[in-house]
């Protein structure tokens, strides 16, 4: 693949410091970087799980704007999740950014993230015609 097919970007969400953009454009799909919760103003991942759920899309929702794309454009989303018994919680939070037709969707645990959050997310994003 040229490399003038991929288009790396680094956004007002990235982590600085982090050894990997936030985001590859390749032939108009769109990829982002795995997001955790972390709330620059507040310097911490918030204590509620809700508030870090939703604070994971909207770093996310920062990126995807940057790149040209919305929360509509997305087609697959991969979550990681410390814990399954937060896997309710975390649907109802996903319902505020995402309806119907929902985006295909993984979610896992694992045993740990980083900064000790509770959730981390990734996107594919392909524009609507």
């Amino acid at each position: 693949m040229a490399e003038q097919d991929r288009e790396f970007f680094i956004t007002p969400a990235h982590a600085k410091g982090m050894p990997f953009c936030d985001a590859v454009l390749v032939n108009g799909t769109l990829y982002t970087s795995g997001a955790i919760g972390w709330d620059a103003e507040a310097k911490s991942v918030p204590a509620n799980f809700a508030d870090e759920a939703r604070q994971v899309l909207k770093n996310l929702g920062v990126v995807l704007h940057h790149c040209g794309y919305d929360y509509p454009d997305v087609v697959k989303v991969l979550a990681f999740l410390s814990d399954m018994s937060l896997f309710d919680e975390w649907n109802n939070v996903y319902r505020e950014f995402f309806s119907e037709p929902f985006p295909a969707r993984s979610t896992v645990a694992v045993a740990g993230l980083a900064l000790k959050a509770r959730l981390e997310v990734e996107l594919i994003a392909v524009k609507r015609k």
